[in-house]
């Protein structure tokens, strides 16, 4: 009961928190038909600040830490990252009446991090005087955009050879009406080029298909994106150059107020998307609440394995499972948005705000730490 009343009581404040305050503040304004708008422009400019930011202070951190200590958790973060696009790309997207496309955006999101639940688990910490390497939150990025380019990655393979697909039901579709033709003439139907079935046509058209898809490309295109652009920028100069004074007397103090106005546009957003979204919206509450706790633990189990190795910390360990817990609330939707553009945005942000970010607040840190604790305290 004690537990119960813990996870409302942080529910309820999660929904007061201004992130998503500001985000059923433009749903609101939404559905009664305001006239509101916020130029592109200035969106365009809100998402750049923002994603500098974020790059600049995971730059930071990384120029500031034991790169040597740092390297085998940062490839588990990658791995994580990649691994939970493809969890969601064969679950959630399998799930009935679920858009691929949706579901690898949903996925790509929850893949991402969260900056302000990284945030709670920091603070968690300290107030359990657990112990964690300095540099341990400067795993975020090497999650983050990983997990980001494989969701956009993937949704463009996808999209591409459904493209491809109808194109070659359009062409037999015609070679067999021409052959129609042909025998209401009187004549006869020339020896067909394919096969004589159309699923054996169809087959052979998706095996010529995988030899046309080019991956590079696509990963190229992703990584020259505007909002994956902005990121790796941030992220560079944090860690080739000296921003700290720039940062702290510009970047920071803007980051709350940009990002509230970019919860208020998404909200806009997704409530005129809500409608596709009404008939399937239990398997997203579903995915939403499993996914975070599910990816959780798999993060825990890639620590543990690093702490056997390296002497990965506890707190280390945690912040590992709590940024595979989280989905993003900063970077994920403006970098989804732009680079899976056919995705729904109500169902890759009400899935996170709604129920993910809740879940890994209220039940992830808690759960991991007591992981960390029962497991590593001898």
């Amino acid at each position: 009961m004690e537990f119960l009343s813990e996870f409302l009581t942080r529910f309820v404040d999660k929904l007061q928190s201004p992130t998503l305050g500001f985000l059923i503040g433009g749903m609101v304004i939404a559905a009664v038909n305001s006239r509101l708008q916020i130029p592109d422009a200035i969106y365009k400019f809100i998402v750049f600040m923002l994603l500098i930011k974020v790059g600049l202070s995971g730059g930071i951190a990384i120029r500031n830490a034991d790169l040597a200590a740092m390297l085998l958790p940062a490839l588990f973060a990658v791995v994580i990252g990649i691994l939970i696009v493809f969890i969601g790309r064969y679950t959630l997207a399998n799930l009935p009446g679920i858009k691929t496309v949706d579901a690898i955006a949903t996925a790509g999101l929850f893949g991402a991090v969260s900056g302000s639940t990284l945030a709670a688990a920091l603070t968690m910490l300290e107030s359990e005087s657990i112990q964690y390497e300095p540099w341990a939150a400067a795993l975020y990025p090497f999650m983050d955009i990983p997990a980001l380019v494989t969701a956009i990655v993937l949704a463009s393979l996808y999209t591409s050879k459904q493209k491809q697909r109808r194109a070659a039901e359009e062409n037999l579709s015609k070679q067999e009406a021409l052959s129609k033709q042909a025998v209401a003439a009187g004549g006869y139907p020339s020896e067909p080029e394919y096969p004589t079935t159309r699923q054996e046509y169809l087959s052979q058209q998706r095996g010529t298909e995988d030899n046309r898809v080019k991956i590079w490309p696509i990963v190229k295109e992703s990584l020259q994106g505007s909002a994956l652009s902005a990121l790796l920028l941030g992220l560079a100069l944090g860690i080739l150059t000296q921003p700290e004074s720039v940062y702290e007397s510009f970047f920071d103090p803007l980051f709350r107020g940009l990002l509230s106005i970019l919860m208020l546009v998404m909200g806009m957003e997704a409530w005129a998307r809500i409608g596709e979204l009404r008939k399937v919206a239990q398997w997203y509450a579903v995915y939403a609440f499993v996914a975070p706790l599910l990816h959780g633990l798999i993060a825990f189990g890639f620590g543990m394995v690093a702490h056997q190795i390296t002497g990965f910390s506890p707190g280390g360990v945690v912040i590992l499972a709590v940024i595979a817990a989280s989905s993003s609330d900063i970077s994920g939707p403006p970098t989804l948005r732009a680079g899976i553009p056919k995705a729904n945005p109500s169902a890759y942000v009400g899935s996170s705000t709604a129920v993910g970010t809740p879940v890994a607040l209220a039940v992830g840190i808690p759960l991991y730490i007591g992981l960390a604790q029962a497991l590593m305290s001898s």
